[in-house]
């Protein structure tokens, strides 16, 4: 998987801006592995199934994830992020 360029829905900013500022520093962390390496051990990179298929998750930290979609030219798009309870909300 390259990562040619990230976008992020409002819903994913709106979400980023709520949560506390350690998990907020870790994400942007783990973005920055992402960019260089999607495939890291540490994001823990995992496609999802069910009503989720299509869509996948990395882990900033041991109960927050982000769940993004892989568009068709390589971009990533950025859906939200959150508790693992997040599946719930997509």
């Amino acid at each position: 998987m390259i990562v040619k360029k990230i976008h992020y829905t409002d819903r994913f900013i709106k979400k980023l801006k709520k949560l506390p500022d350690n998990i907020v520093k870790q994400a942007i962390a783990k973005e920055k592995i992402f960019r260089e390496n999607p495939l890291h051990p540490s994001l823990r990179l995992h496609e999802l199934h069910g009503k989720l298929k299509n869509k996948w998750s990395i882990t900033v930290s041991g109960n927050y994830r982000i769940v993004f979609e892989r568009q068709e030219n390589g971009d990533i798009l950025f859906l939200s992020i959150g508790k693992h309870d997040i599946y719930k909300y997509l």
